[in-house]
C-alpha cells in the first residue's frame, strides 16, 4: 500500500467539510483539479470508495464518513502539536483564537481586552463572534483555540472549566406595576409576554426552561439576535425579558426599565472556557480563566452589579 499523505488528508478534510470539489479547493488554495487527483489517490492508497459524485454534488460513503471523521482528529493532533512547539516556553503567546458567544462579548470583552494588553503584550489574539453550536463545531475543527460561554457543554474531546455564576434578573418596563412585589416569580411571567432572542442562543433556552415553558406561543423574538433590541422593546413597553447580570452595565444604561431580582434560588448560568482535551496549551487556558475572573470582579463589571443592587434594593423597598 502507497502511504498516505498529509496532503492528501488536507485536501479529504475540506471536502468533507464542503462537499463540493469547488470550495474544497479554494479552502486549501489548490486548483480543483489538483484537488481531485488527491483525494483519488488516497482512496487508490486506502483501497476505499470515499466519495460518491452525483448530478446533486458530493456525498461522502460510509466508509468515506468514518475516515473523515479520523481524518479530522489526526489534523487536529497535528496542529496541537506544532501549537506546542510554538508555545512550549511561554504563556499566552503567538497568536490565540478565542471564540465568544454573543451574549457575551459585549460585555466581558470590554474589560477583559485591556488586561490581556497590559499582561500580555505580544499576543496575537483574534476574536470569533457567534453562537455555541458553530463555536464548538470551530473548535472541534481546530479553527478556534478557547471558547468563552455558558456551560454545560458536554463533549468527549472538550474540556470544560467553570469560572462565575452570572444570575438572572427580570427586566420590565419602568411604569410597569408590580403589585408590590419585591421578588420575581415564575407565574409572575406566565401571565407577560416574555421577549427573547431567536432560537439558536443558548440564553434563550436557558430562560425557557427557568420559567419551564413547554408552550413557547407567548415566548416572541422579533427575529432578535442581540440583548440590546431585547432591551429596547422592553424599554419601549412589548413586554419583559431575562436580563443575564453580566450586560447590565451596558444595557440598563439610557433605558427605561426596571430590574427585579428573582426569589430563591435565583436563575443562572455558569460561564466558563472550553477547549480541546488534546490541546497542549491547558496553561494558556488557565491563565486566560484567571484574567475572565478578574475581568468580572474587578473594574466595570464589578461596579455595574454593586450599582444595579443599589438600585434594585430601592425600587424592592419602593415596591413593599
Amino acid at each position: 500500500m502507497t502511504p498516505v499523505t498529509f496532503k492528501q488528508l488536507r485536501y479529504f478534510d475540506a471536502l468533507a467539510r464542503e462537499l463540493h470539489f469547488g470550495r474544497a479547493a479554494d479552502a486549501c488554495s489548490v486548483t480543483q483539479p489538483a484537488l481531485s487527483m488527491q483525494i483519488h489517490e488516497l482512496e487508490q492508497n486506502l483501497g476505499l470508495v470515499l466519495v460518491e459524485r452525483t448530478r446533486s454534488g458530493v456525498q461522502l460513503t460510509g466508509k468515506g464518513r468514518e475516515i473523515a471523521a479520523r481524518c479530522s482528529r489526526i489534523l487536529g493532533d497535528v496542529r496541537d502539536l506544532v501549537s506546542y512547539a510554538q508555545h512550549a516556553n511561554r504563556i499566552l503567546a503567538g497568536t490565540l483564537r478565542l471564540g465568544v458567544i454573543p451574549s457575551l462579548a459585549p460585555y466581558m470583552l470590554p474589560p477583559l481586552l485591556p488586561l490581556l494588553r497590559e499582561a500580555y503584550p505580544d499576543l496575537e489574539l483574534h476574536v470569533r463572534e457567534t453562537q455555541t453550536q458553530v463555536l464548538t463545531e470551530e473548535l472541534l475543527e481546530g479553527k478556534l483555540d478557547v471558547l468563552l460561554l455558558a456551560l454545560p457543554l458536554k463533549h468527549p474531546d472538550l474540556t470544560n472549566r467553570p469560572l462565575f455564576e452570572d444570575k438572572f434578573l427580570l427586566a420590565v418596563p419602568k411604569d410597569r406595576k408590580l403589585s408590590g412585589r419585591v421578588r420575581a416569580t415564575k407565574e409572575l411571567i406566565e401571565h407577560e409576554r416574555l421577549l427573547l432572542l431567536e432560537e439558536g442562543h443558548c440564553l434563550r433556552d436557558q430562560a425557557l426552561t427557568y420559567c419551564s415553558l413547554q408552550q413557547v406561543d407567548a415566548v416572541n423574538t422579533f427575529g432578535a439576535s442581540s440583548l440590546a433590541t431585547i432591551v429596547e422593546m422592553v424599554s419601549a413597553g412589548y413586554g419583559i425579558t431575562l436580563l443575564p447580570e453580566v450586560s447590565i452595565g451596558v444595557e440598563e444604561r439610557g433605558r427605561d426599565i426596571t430590574l427585579v431580582p428573582f426569589v430563591e434560588p435565583e436563575p443562572f448560568r455558569t460561564i466558563g472556557l472550553v477547549w480541546r482535551s488534546t490541546t497542549p496549551r491547558t496553561d494558556d487556558f488557565e491563565e486566560l480563566g484567571r484574567l475572565v475572573i478578574k475581568a468580572w470582579t474587578d473594574g466595570p463589571l464589578a461596579s455595574a452589579r454593586t450599582g444595579g443592587s443599589r438600585q434594585r434594593k430601592s425600587i424592592s423597598a419602593a415596591g413593599s
